[in-house]
């Protein structure tokens, strides 16, 4: 989660955590709980036209559980929903109280944090992932690599955990089809979908994943972008389980954005 980090200047047992950076007339979501327990409740810290979305937490607690995480993210993406343009924070930005977070944070950067927003006006993020069934892509890659077909039977009489050459041999070959196969999966799903985009931001999938790449979307497109990876899902659910996560908060894009900023806090 690539996102400008706040400054961390915390004295007593109080502080300030922030999640993030909205305008000054942005909203607060209604029902939707902060990092702690119990969480207190998300308020905004306004100077001149940008705020912090900001909690009171107790230091004396611990933070940096999963619930944590989650609220988080949840209180962001919440934001996000409401086509509010918000600059995420990496989890765990805590500053000392309410007027060190514009003392230290929202003064100084109150010009770039404000053109930042502006750049981001009206746009949200899409990440869509999806995994390769694991019995159909192998099935696939033995009917079409005839060479790996071979080894396959080659080895097919060797116990599992011989480590004997050609099992070694037979999985690298396996793994590295595979790796091309996501290269190649990824690369078809950025050129469906990029003149629905603004920005495109590729991750890196793990082993089980086909494809792991990140959308930055303008509202007005985003019936035609979910419906373009519906068609997607429907074309590759034989062999690809596709994930269509969002609406979300930039958090891939924000920190080319701030970069500047963040270096500054």
């Amino acid at each position: 989660m690539n996102a400008p980090t706040a400054p961390t200047t915390v004295d007593g047992d109080g502080a300030c955590y922030v999640y993030g950076v909205v305008r000054a007339d942005g909203p607060v979501p209604a029902h939707v709980p902060g990092v702690g327990s119990p969480p207190a409740p998300v308020a905004l810290v306004r100077h001149g036209r940008v705020a912090a979305l900001v909690s009171e937490i107790d230091t004396r607690a611990a933070l940096g559980t999963p619930d944590d995480l989650r609220a988080h993210a949840r209180l962001l993406d919440a934001v996000a929903a409401t086509s509010t343009a918000v600059l995420p924070f990496r989890f765990g930005g805590v500053v000392r109280d309410r007027q060190a977070v514009v003392d230290d944070l929202l003064e100084p950067s109150e010009a770039a944090f404000t053109a930042a927003l502006g750049e981001l006006d009206d746009l949200v993020q899409f990440t869509v992932r999806g995994a390769y069934r694991p019995n159909r892509v192998l099935t696939e890659i033995v009917q079409e690599r005839p060479d790996i077909a071979r080894l396959r039977e080659q080895t097919m009489g060797l116990p599992a955990d011989a480590g004997h050459p050609q099992q070694l041999e037979l999985g690298e070959m396996v793994a590295q089809e595979i790796a091309s196969r996501r290269e190649a999966d990824s690369r078809t799903l950025l050129d469906r979908l990029a003149s629905l985009t603004t920005a495109t931001s590729a991750g890196t999938p793990s082993a089980e994943q086909a494809v792991d790449v990140s959308f930055l979307v303008h509202r007005t497109d985003r019936p035609l972008f979910e419906a373009a990876v519906d068609n997607i899902a429907r074309e590759w659910a034989d062999h690809i389980d596709l994930r269509l996560l969002g609406p979300l908060a930039p958090y891939d894009f924000a920190a080319d954005i701030v970069e500047q900023v963040e270096a500054a806090t």
